[in-house]
């Protein structure tokens, strides 16, 4: 879309109301809605306020893409709701070719980077989400017992889900996916974990400016979904 074609600012104030099922983000007064129209409530004042605050920081045109939290909590009114058992799906399925799973055989330096950071991961998954995943070399299906991932998936509200879901998208992992969720990992740690390779490859081979903007992009993207999880506590 380009700044014509972009929608002009309508409005002077966003502020945050109480609305029946939680908080609704207001422009100008009147009750903010989704793109398909529906009311855009969501559960927690925190999170209304961070909604409503990407909406003031808008100039004379708006920019969806710098409104992620408003994205995603798009996602979860209007889309999550019909889709909860195709993303529960999804999140699990990743634990057979979940990244943590899938260890290089070389060089040795990489070998001991990815045990260093992922080893306690896949720890933690054991203890927190019964998940025990088997390490292997190589692409291959790791075989594992997807149930814990089912069930750890299907407890969470629509919200929280959006946010797993689009996490597990970003990093290839359920397990950071999940670790980011419980607070296991923040935003900076677990875009570490997930981009280790590619951080390793940049280390040694130098740096590349499209592989460097695409993972800034995503370590963007990662930020907002910590932050739309730590809004929803």
């Amino acid at each position: 879309m380009s700044m014509s074609e972009a929608p002009k600012r309508f409005f002077k104030q966003a502020d945050v109301a109480e609305a029946d099922g939680g908080f609704a983000v207001t422009l100008d007064a009147r009750a903010l809605r989704t793109p398909g129209k529906l009311a855009f409530v969501v559960p927690t004042r925190a999170l209304a306020e961070a909604c409503a605050a990407e909406w003031r920081a808008q100039g004379e045109v708006i920019k969806p893409h710098a409104m992620p939290l408003t994205r995603l909590a798009n996602v979860a009114i209007e889309r999550t709701p019909q889709t909860r058992d195709a993303l529960v799906a999804d999140i699990a399925k990743h634990g057979e070719t979940d990244l943590l799973c899938h260890r290089a055989d070389a060089p040795a330096r990489l070998v001991a980077r990815q045990a260093a950071a992922w080893d306690p991961l896949v720890d933690w998954a054991g203890e927190a989400l019964s998940f025990r995943p088997r390490i292997v070399t190589g692409i291959a299906a790791a075989e594992n017992d997807l149930r814990p991932l089912v069930e750890a998936a299907q407890t969470m509200d629509d919200f929280r889900l959006t946010a797993l879901a689009h996490a597990v998208g970003l990093t290839g992992s359920a397990i950071i996916a999940f670790a980011l969720l419980h607070g296991r990992l923040d935003a900076a740690s677990a875009f570490s974990a997930a981009f280790l390779d590619d951080l390793f490859q940049i280390e040694t081979w130098g740096e590349d400016e499209e592989a460097r903007a695409r993972l800034e992009n995503i370590r963007t993207e990662i930020k907002a979904a910590a932050r739309f999880l730590a809004a929803l506590a």
